[in-house]
């Protein structure tokens, strides 16, 4: 919420920030969100936490105007009490959005709930007043003449990464990847470093964007518009006609992107065969396609979920919801950026081996799955007649790699691979380089969203000092030594999931908020999940869910048999499983709750 109060978190030292997520399972929550429940004497707050499950005492003197039926934002005055269930919790009311239920306040009392605010200190401001864009280009690579350009959704503001294509004289394929030179502007310890710390990652909030740093940074000195002058952190990347890496090269650089792409775009240029730098833009897909062909069959796993995005009227409001497409163009930038990370990565392991010494660095890694889990998804999926033939000990990535083949097309494809990421472990933001299990990649980090994600501002500034052959004082003043490497690891991997988190319930409250005038209304969905109060169905078109309740279902009492993952009808011995397409009608929409409710039909 922009509003939040000065001594919100917005003014912690990195200190205390570091101090409070280095220890999972330690931080005391202090604040929630809630709705306000007039008692008459007193009133109570009943929290939207899922870790606080019992309602907070508001005494008269710390309701601060809020009435009944408010979504407000409260602070926790004896937080130490949270887990002794017989406590009784007390609170004091900071901010009072208005009435619960209505999406605009919803929406900003989950900017609260997750600490997200769009308001930078006075501090950052006061810094950013004294950026000018006036640079200085000794040592940098002079790439202003070269045909270098973006590809991004057609709405984005903030161009972090723009691509180039050349042939060296062996004939090899030199793909260039540039990314904004965020380091130049956002120095280590200063007012505007630490805020982008505490931040971790910019979040994307359907109809509008919490940003990392500063607008006149993301959209401005930093993004890579075409016609101007960028600063760049370029790595070249030399490719057989296999497309396999011969060798790269880390510069820095300066850039003047000659086009602004969007995906649409280049898509259509790519089915046409028409257009601006056609020839350009097919030998980079040629390029990309071997890459991804090879990265899959090798040993990446092929997980391909859904995803959906809002068109907006003039007032904001949700006039339609659509799946986004997965253009070709999409997996095209995404193979360039995931040849960058590696590169990067690379890079660092090389300069270790040579020297025969650890240096600090952030690696993007993702664990092995939970045998467990996998166990529980062979499980699942034994009704679609599919078998991992897995042993309890090992996670069978090679017959996970299968199954994703096998389900591509069916109408169980993506209920099975949502379930199969979820088995999945998180992927994190490490000191130590394990490797990345779903990419398959021994060697990755983030290295291509500096704008946008803390850990890659620091990836830019270790790497530009291990490339240094004689480091300037500017450059020793960039160095992490390994304690401060792995808490930043610790707390950007919390603050990512933070986003997700917030920006999962801002969809889901758009989502609702499409549904509410369509009570009634009948659609084609997909039988998502069953638990023994109902089926979960998502409408096929629109990727909305609710709920149908068993007591709702007429004419049979309905029984959910645990063991076998169906339900089945008592008297008709209808079976309902995950998977199955049924016709279903709205008949109840709840914004608070978040719940939608359907009936067969």
């Amino acid at each position: 919420m922009d509003n939040l109060p000065k001594n919100n978190i917005t003014k912690m030292s990195r200190k205390k920030v570091l101090t409070e997520n280095s220890t999972k399972g330690l931080n005391v929550i202090k604040h929630v969100s809630g709705k306000f429940v007039n008692k008459g004497y007193y009133g109570i707050v009943i929290p939207d936490s899922k870790e606080i499950r019992r309602d907070i005492i508001i005494y008269p003197d710390d309701i601060n105007g809020a009435e009944n039926g408010d979504k407000i934002f409260c602070e926790i005055l004896n937080p130490g009490d949270i887990d002794y269930q017989f406590s009784d919790l007390k609170g004091r009311i900071i901010n009072v959005f208005g009435k619960a239920g209505i999406p605009d306040v919803e929406v900003q009392s989950v900017m609260a709930k997750y600490g997200l605010t769009k308001v930078f200190p006075n501090a950052v401001l006061n810094e950013v007043k004294n950026i000018v864009e006036q640079f200085d280009l000794e040592g940098r690579v002079d790439l202003r003449e070269k045909l270098i350009f973006t590809i991004d959704p057609f709405d984005a503001k903030d161009f972090d990464d723009a691509i180039s294509l050349e042939s060296d004289k062996n004939g090899n394929y030199v793909v260039g990847v540039h990314i904004a030179d965020v380091s130049f502007f956002v120095r280590k310890n200063s007012a505007l470093d630490n805020e982008a710390f505490r931040r971790g990652t910019s979040v994307y909030l359907v109809d509008q964007v919490v940003p990392m740093l500063p607008e006149i940074i993301s959209n401005d000195l930093c993004s890579l518009k075409p016609g101007v002058d960028r600063l760049t952190f370029s790595v070249f990347i030399t490719l057989n006609e296999k497309c396999e890496i011969i060798d790269f090269k880390f510069s820095k650089s300066v850039i003047n992107s000659k086009y602004r792409f969007t995906y649409e775009e280049v898509q259509q240029i790519l089915d046409s065969g028409k257009g601006v730098h056609e020839e350009t833009l097919r030998q980079m897909y040629n390029i990309s396609k071997a890459l991804t062909d090879d990265r899959i069959n090798s040993e990446s796993l092929d997980f391909d979920s859904k995803e959906i995005k809002f068109e907006l009227d003039s007032k904001g409001k949700v006039k339609e919801i659509k799946i986004k497409p997965r253009l070709d163009s999409m997996r095209m930038i995404e193979e360039f950026m995931l040849l960058a990370n590696k590169c990067a990565t690379l890079y660092v392991s090389n300069r270790q081996r040579e020297t025969n010494m650890r240096l600090p660095f952030i690696y993007r890694v993702h664990d092995d799955p939970d045998p467990d889990k996998i166990s529980e998804l062979n499980k699942f999926i034994v009704q679609f007649g599919y078998n991992l033939n897995i042993s309890a000990s090992k996670p069978g990535k090679k017959k996970l790699r299968k199954l994703l083949q096998l389900i591509k097309g069916k109408p169980e494809e993506y209920i099975i691979n949502d379930l199969a990421i979820r088995s999945m472990a998180k992927a994190v933001y490490h000191e130590k380089n394990t490797g990345h299990y779903g990419l398959g990649f021994d060697d990755y980090t983030h290295f291509t969203s500096p704008i946008r994600r803390y850990p890659d501002l620091v990836v830019h500034r270790l790497l530009a000092y291990y490339l240094s052959e004689k480091p300037t004082q500017m450059h020793r003043d960039i160095v992490y030594n390994l304690k401060t490497v792995k808490e930043i690891c610790i707390h950007s991997s919390s603050r990512e999931q933070n986003a997700i988190a917030a920006e999962r319930e801002i969809i889901k409250i758009k989502q609702i908020e499409y549904m509410k005038n369509k009570i009634g209304g009948e659609y084609e969905a997909v039988i998502s999940g069953i638990i023994d109060r109902g089926l979960f169905v998502e409408i096929i078109d629109i990727l909305v869910e609710g709920l149908i309740r068993f007591k709702d279902i007429e004419g049979d009492y309905f029984i959910y048999d645990e063991k076998n993952h169906y339900a089945y009808g008592r008297k008709t011995k209808k079976i309902y499983r995950a998977g199955d397409v049924v016709n279903v009608k709205l008949i109840s929409v709840n914004i608070e709750t978040r719940k939608l409710e359907f009936m067969l039909v």
